[in-house]
């Protein structure tokens, strides 16, 4: 067999049901893929097909509103087990048409062979390209597999497009979601199905491509900052009045003069966006633009923000598991305290980046992410702390309703005796303070930074929320502590969405908690 084969790239996505109490899992609705042809991009070859999940009573009216597949279109569908031999064949490279059906079938994670072995067959893979795939779709594909013990598909390596693209093209289609940037580019809506999803994807490829390899071979005349979206709801001093202590919010509405945001190319582009002759261009480095270079130097996880606790600890990237499905509302899988079972809470460990082992806090044997709804901020940023850059480490604290100590305090035993198990003989500092003579119990929240070329922003998410319940997202030019002192004022009620991040650095462990999404209350 032909091993060039498996140089194609398999683009695909999943769309899935929403779960909608704590502990439910997803159900594959519909799996979609194109093969490309990563020398000349284009299309080689499609598959797709609805899959009938095991329960049909999984599909929620949540899960109609986000990709509109109900119970009649998928009722005489085939369930997953039907498709499973296509679905491997096409995310796999194998042919499995010359394997014996019966063979194959037998084959569950307990046989296994060993993909050490360069003559086995199974061990070949495809490469694997998507929207956020590392953190969603690659995990739905193996879940799915594994429900009916066969074996599931590896890829060669993966090509996550949401990590690519805000680490090269930075964020100048604001949240770098298959939406926003289908719009950036005039590209239509995104109908979040399958097929349509996928070949969107490779075409938004095709043109930040288009725009990054302008930028590096004109930089004189395309500078990185004329690329703009006048989409992006922006909050700058410089574009509106200055914050003296009062919240005046920069929003674009159909009356008002449209704002523009700022962009830089990331950092792992600085050196193709330097001014000079391009006949003094360097032709024995590699071309960034090459979609087979991208693939060796690609990892297989998710962006690294600056996120780190109150004072002097090493940034810490994001968990690359989190369950988080691009076309389902990012934030379906961060539960309520209330819905949390502290018997099903539990620690484990997952190599980390720095060649050593990290905690992970699971729900139910899923990557814990909460919500908490009007807790009330107790201490405004804090600023005391810079890393490395320069960049001011940023976090406020609020006062912990009563369910969300439960909940903490829970994570907080697992990690700790974990933590020790393991010979560790740092000092535990307790993810829950107690401050006054009330006692009162409260956390703090880090609000993670991350690098457009020189400029620093929020990788947080910001809103506002009026009086009416309309909220609006905030989007920065560079980091402003005084706008958020703005913001964050002692008093205010402020809904936060936070995923927990353990850390043992220089005598000193415990666990933090990193925003990913905070809403200011009016």
């Amino acid at each position: 067999m032909d091993s060039s084969q498996h140089l194609e790239i398999a683009f695909f996505d999943v769309e899935t049901t929403v779960p909608a109490r704590a502990g439910q899992g997803f159900s594959i609705l519909e799996f979609g893929a194109i093969l490309v042809c990563p020398r000349k991009l284009i299309e080689l070859r499609s598959y797709s097909t609805l899959v009938q999940p095991s329960d049909l009573t999984a599909i929620s009216a949540a899960s109609v509103r986000c990709n509109g597949i109900t119970k009649d279109a998928v009722a005489n569908a085939p369930l997953f087990r039907d498709v499973a031999r296509e679905v491997y064949n096409i995310l796999h490279g194998l042919l499995i048409w010359s394997l014996n059906s019966h063979f194959w079938c037998k084959i569950s994670m307990e046989s296994r062979i060993s993909s050490d072995s360069e003559q086995n067959p199974l061990c070949f893979g495809r490469i694997w390209a998507g929207h956020n795939i590392v953190r969603f779709d690659c995990v739905r594909i193996r879940e799915a597999f594994a429900e009916i013990d066969l074996l599931a598909p590896e890829p060669k390596a993966v090509i996550d497009s949401l990590t690519l693209l805000t680490q090269k093209f930075g964020r100048r289609a604001g949240d770098m979601k298959m939406a926003s940037l289908a719009a950036y580019f005039g590209l239509g809506k995104q109908i979040h199905r399958s097929l349509d999803d996928v070949r969107m994807n490779l075409e938004v490829l095709k043109y930040c491509a288009t725009v990054l390899f302008l930028e590096s071979s004109l930089p004189e005349i395309f500078p990185v900052n004329s690329w703009v979206s006048p989409s992006a709801i922006t909050r700058s001093r410089s574009a509106g009045k200055d914050f003296q202590g009062g919240r005046n919010f920069n929003t674009s509405s159909s009356s008002s003069v449209p704002m523009f945001e700022n962009h830089h190319i990331g950092s792992a582009l600085n050196e193709t966006l330097e001014t000079r002759d391009l006949d003094q261009i360097d032709t024995t480095k590699p071309d960034p633009f090459n979609i087979t270079e991208l693939i060796h130097q690609m990892n297989v996880g998710t962006i690294k923000p600056d996120a780190s606790t109150e004072g002097a600890l090493p940034d810490s990237p994001k968990l690359s598991n989190t369950l988080v499905s691009e076309g389902c509302g990012s934030y379906s899988a961060f539960l309520e305290p209330e819905e949390i079972s502290e018997l099903s809470l539990s620690a484990c460990f997952i190599p980390s980046s720095q060649r050593s082992q990290k905690i992970q806090i699971l729900h139910n044997n899923v990557l814990l992410q909460l919500h908490c709804a009007k807790m009330t901020v107790r201490f405004g940023i804090s600023k005391k702390f810079y890393d490395l850059a320069g960049r001011p480490r940023l976090s406020f604290v609020v006062d912990a309703p009563p369910g969300l100590c439960r909940v903490l305090d829970t994570c907080d035993c697992h990690t700790k005796k974990l933590s020790a198990d393991s010979g560790s003989s740092s000092e535990w500092r307790p993810v829950i303070r107690k401050i006054g003579f009330l006692n009162s119990s409260t956390i703090r929240l880090q609000i993670p930074t991350v690098a457009n070329g020189d400029i620093a922003t929020y990788s947080t998410e910001i809103y506002h929320k009026d009086a009416f319940g309309d909220a609006q997202r905030l989007v920065f030019n560079r980091i402003n502590v005084a706008e958020l002192d703005s913001l964050f004022v002692p008093g205010t009620s402020v809904d936060a969405f936070f995923f927990l991040d353990t850390y043992d650095y220089k005598q000193f462990a415990g666990v933090r908690l990193v925003a990913e999404k905070l809403i200011v209350n009016s």
